[in-house]
């Protein structure tokens, strides 16, 4: 029997073949009014949750068909209340649970970080913002972190970064004391991760979707439910791919 977290079942303990690595996603329930708030206006709560799921459900996705051997969610908040609950139930059933543990942002990444290396293999840790990181940049992600052996950072266009990966599960602990969600994140990471000795390889820039311009340009750069939703919502409110959005 499955032990479970939140309602959610773990994914079975048996290794399987595929990248020496563990991918680890921090991802919160998509609830209107908890997730995505800066999506509204123009969209209401429910749509930005909507869109939320849909960017969650193509990041596992993504995940699983990575070839990254483990793969670990840091979840927070109830799954029940959550836009297509059932949909994400069964999609985080091959994925292992920990709930996220920290006051801060980012005591809750250093703290999954830690979890996560308690399988004990590399970790690469992203997010449920940045859909457009298919299978195979996830692939390619993990595998670096594999080659070089120390750490890779994804920068995100924003400043932030979308992945970090590391090898030693001790330099993780910096997060705790970097700022986040600021234009330095990402500078400011690197400079962390460099004071703990570690070489730091540098993996694409992505965009993260924070705002309804980011959700726009993201649901031009691939193929998911994630560009659907944004196309469905994009009519509804007379929003144009590319343009700037009313404020």
């Amino acid at each position: 029997m499955s032990a479970t977290t939140s309602g959610i079942p773990m994914a079975d303990a048996a290794e399987s073949p595929g990248i020496a690595a563990t991918l680890l996603i921090i991802a919160k329930a998509p609830i209107a009014g908890f997730a995505k708030t800066r999506l509204t206006p123009p969209f209401s709560p429910h749509e930005a949750a909507q869109l939320a799921a849909a960017s969650l459900l193509d990041t596992l996705s993504a995940a699983r068909n990575s070839g990254v051997r483990r793969r670990m969610v840091a979840w927070t908040g109830d799954l029940s209340r959550a836009e297509r609950s059932d949909e994400l139930a069964s999609a985080l059933e091959e994925f292992d649970i920990v709930p996220q543990r920290g006051d801060t942002f980012g005591q809750r990444l250093a703290n999954a970080h830690a979890d996560a290396f308690r399988l004990g293999l590399p970790v690469l840790q992203i997010g449920m913002d940045t859909p457009q990181a298919g299978p195979a940049l996830l692939a390619v992600s993990a595998s670096l972190l594999l080659e070089c052996g120390d750490a890779v950072l994804g920068p995100a266009a924003d400043g932030g970064w979308w992945a970090l990966g590391l090898t030693d599960p001790r330099p993780a602990r910096t997060l705790a004391e970097v700022p986040m969600s600021t234009d330095r994140t990402g500078e400011l990471t690197r400079e962390a991760l460099c004071r703990c000795g570690c070489r730091v390889r540098r993996l694409p820039i992505l965009t993260d979707v924070d705002t309804v311009t980011d959700a726009l340009t993201v649901a031009q750069e691939y193929r998911g439910r994630f560009p659907q939703t944004v196309e469905r919502l994009q009519r509804a409110h007379a929003l144009p791919l590319g343009s700037p959005v009313p404020v």
